[in-house]
């Protein structure tokens, strides 16, 4: 059986020209999945876009740093900074409070609650689970994500692990690949979470594309697909869109790469399709039916 994989948009619901990019990609069969951000400025655009495309796969983008809370401030201490209003801006300033047991679980088990909750209110059926910069690779925040899955009925999370293959192609620097390296030591504790083990969450072989965030041109993403193994469950994580007005009034560091993105689906996944034995495109909702024959990859 080939390999399959998920094509998935990060960051939907953050601007209408985000929104429209996956839209269109969609729509030209590049793209069969996108996670919604509960507190995105375009959250209604991207509902409304999600209602009228009931084949794009919609998961929940759960945002514990750099945005805004969806619970009431008050509730969530330990996850703010400074002006006790927002979310830390800093990523790494997050994993600092994070692995010193300052941030309280059930604080981020509220607020995940609380995202999902407001999907789910707005007729989203969703699909899966992310977080924004992959925060739940850490335990102490997949803990208290996980349980709510498992309540909430949600039957998929992204593995933020990145397989071997990928980490040693060209496009990832040294820097890159070792900064990678030390975060999959996390890897274990990641598989021994009982919901993932016990098979109430299901999730993939590895996510494609985390090396090279700010580097997902053509050329990188043909070599990625190019090296993808003959069988497993994959998903390709990316963050196209347009470089706006709108882009500019928020919080990004991907800018002028989102329409680069955009190019480069266009171009290599047709390529990819094309070829004998290429991969069947799905989204997470489709892993409760494939997850137990696919092995996890080292």
């Amino acid at each position: 059986m080939p390999s399959r994989l998920i094509i998935n948009a990060d960051d939907f619901g953050l601007t209408p020209g985000i929104n429209r990019s996956i839209l269109e990609l969609h729509q030209a069969g590049v793209l069969t999945s996108a996670t919604l951000m509960a507190t995105g400025p375009a959250f209604d655009d991207a509902v409304a876009i999600a209602s009228r495309n009931p084949t794009l796969g919609v998961g929940c983008h759960i945002v514990l740093t750099d945005g805004t809370p969806a619970s009431p401030p008050e509730t969530i201490p330990s996850l703010l900074g400074p002006d006790g209003k927002n979310f830390r801006t800093s990523l790494l300033d997050f994993v600092h409070h994070l692995l010193r047991g300052r941030i309280r679980e059930d604080d981020i088990e509220r607020e995940a609650t609380t995202q999902i909750t407001k999907l789910q209110q707005a007729g989203i059926s969703i699909t899966h689970v992310d977080t924004h910069k992959h925060t739940h690779l850490f335990p102490a925040a997949a803990r208290p994500i996980l349980r709510v899955l498992e309540r909430a009925g949600i039957t998929a999370i992204r593995n933020p692990f990145e397989p071997v293959f990928t980490q040693n192609l060209a496009h990832a620097g040294i820097k890159r690949r070792l900064q990678i390296s030390a975060l999959n030591r996390f890897r274990p504790a990641f598989e021994r979470h009982p919901q993932l083990h016990d098979g109430a969450v299901r999730t993939t072989s590895g996510t494609l594309g985390v090396s090279a965030t700010g580097n997902l041109n053509a050329s990188t993403l043909a070599e990625i697909l190019s090296a993808m193994p003959a069988d497993g469950v994959f998903e390709l994580v990316c963050h196209p869109g347009y470089n706006d007005r709108d882009l500019d009034r928020v919080t990004t560091r991907l800018r002028a790469h989102r329409e680069i993105e955009m190019q480069a689906l266009l171009s290599a996944i047709p390529s990819t399709l094309a070829q004998p034995n290429s991969p069947t495109l799905i989204h997470f909702g489709s892993l409760t039916t494939v997850a137990r024959e696919t092995p996890t990859l080292p």
